[in-house]
């Protein structure tokens, strides 16, 4: 289904440097791991300025349990005829091709996006992404917490059908623009990261936690080809623009330039998590010390150097699901 939008006329003198075109993509999925799938997607184009040009909206069978029925309405009766992902990758790369991805938490939606491609056997014409949180807090918009609801009622849009993908990509489409538009009047720089494509197999089993029953399990490779939990090449990030505030204190908030370490397998793809941090404002260390902040594993008792050395220093430790958790609502650094 489309629809075509009149583009508003706009004083703003617009950057240069800013993105032609931008896609506001929502997916509905059956979980949160690397062998999760997509149930349900929807995509708002937008002009260079935030305007609307038109939208799509497909259901998606999963080949597998649909995970949390209760969060996402859609049930195993429904998405029985629903088309399988490679029967709608071409519709939906032709939705995506030349944009940026714009999307609420977009490391995650580009992940699930990305592997979904990759189990077709095909790559996802997506070169950057754009997150909305981050966006927000470059704004320095205030709000309660990071929650779209929350960026929505700043912007006054009316959520309809919170979890419909689009539903939530409209919510999502028209708080974008106004914070588009603000960005450009102040001259801020667009938070916009690399998609890098990924490849996965099927011949290993891979590692994760809290597996539904009916799980599809895909290959045990993170992106980029190398085994989870093998060595991978190093990433060379920007230095996080953040001084640090020191350790985590439990039971409170992350504050943005926290040192974070990691140490063993994890559900999600390392290189995800990573980029899950950096986009919140997180320094991610490659080794553990004394000016560590928190370290992330989900075997405290293993005996790697980072655990042992957390125990050593007194550095605090979370798993992997609270560590998302905490994510959510990462406390902007303090002005100083």
């Amino acid at each position: 289904m489309l629809e075509d939008h009149q583009t508003a006329p706009s004083t703003t003198s617009w950057p240069a440097a800013y993105p032609q075109g931008y896609a506001v993509v929502d997916v509905e999925t059956t979980g949160l791991a690397r062998d999760d799938r997509i149930v349900s997607a929807a995509v708002y184009r937008l002009d260079a300025r935030g305007e609307v040009e038109d939208h799509w909206y497909t259901m998606v069978n999963p080949e597998r349990d649909p995970g949390p029925v209760w969060i996402h309405g859609l049930t195993s009766d429904v998405l029985e005829g629903a088309p399988l992902f490679p029967e709608i990758a071409e519709e939906f790369a032709s939705r995506l091709d030349g944009r940026v991805l714009v999307a609420h938490n977009a490391v995650f939606d580009w992940s699930m996006i990305a592997r979904e491609y990759a189990r077709a056997e095909r790559e996802a014409p997506v070169r950057q992404r754009l997150c909305t949180i981050a966006l927000s807090k470059e704004l320095g918009l205030p709000l309660a917490n990071h929650k779209l609801e929350s960026l929505a009622a700043h912007f006054g849009v009316v959520q309809q059908r919170a979890h419909h993908a689009l539903d939530d990509a409209r919510v999502l489409a028209e708080a974008f623009r106004p914070s588009l538009q603000a960005a450009a009047r102040g001259g801020v720089r667009l938070p916009l990261l690399e998609c890098r494509p990924l490849t996965e197999w099927t011949d290993r089993a891979a590692p994760r936690i809290g597996r539904q029953s009916g799980g599809y399990s895909s290959g045990g490779y993170a992106s980029g080809g190398y085994p989870s939990g093998s060595w991978r090449p190093s990433r060379k990030r920007p230095a996080c623009p953040y001084p640090n505030p020191g350790r985590y204190e439990p039971g409170k908030q992350l504050k943005q330039g926290m040192r974070i370490a990691f140490s063993g397998d994890t559900s999600v793809e390392r290189d995800l998590l990573e980029d899950r941090a950096v986009e919140a404002g997180l320094h991610v260390a490659t080794s553990l010390s004394r000016l560590t902040s928190l370290l992330v594993t989900n075997d405290p008792d293993s005996g790697t150097s980072k655990v042992v050395k957390a125990r050593q220093f007194g550095t605090p430790v979370v798993d992997e699901a609270a560590f998302g958790q905490l994510l959510r609502d990462v406390e902007p650094a303090s002005k100083t």
